[in-house]
């Protein structure tokens, strides 16, 4: 990775947070417990930045669609951010792999 694709990763996280910030306020609420449960369960395709991505696009058109965002998600976060990476291997599987020895499928938590 050189200098300039981590310039152009900074430039597309700021604008990623510009349209966090415009968001209501509910939604960013969610939004940032979302995006702590995300990094805390660590999904690997997460730092290829359209798992976070799709979720501002998805709040955007509840916004537009005059929607509350526990009408778009429900009241569970926790339940919605684990339907969202059901099939995606996390790296908390990969420590369990690496403890036990042998890969194991993707569980619900």
């Amino acid at each position: 990775m050189g200098i300039q694709d981590v310039i152009e990763g900074k430039k597309q996280w700021r604008a990623h947070v510009a349209r966090v910030k415009v968001l209501p306020p509910d939604y960013q609420i969610v939004y940032k417990e979302m995006q702590k449960y995300f990094f805390k369960v660590g999904p690997i395709g997460l730092a290829d930045g359209t798992l976070l991505s799709g979720i501002v696009d998805f709040f955007e058109e509840g916004v537009a669609a005059g929607k509350g965002v526990l009408e778009l998600i429900g009241n569970d976060v926790a339940a919605f951010c684990d339907d969202l990476i059901k099939d995606s291997r996390t790296y908390a599987d990969i420590y369990q792999e690496s403890l036990s020895g042998k890969p194991r499928g993707r569980s619900r938590r």
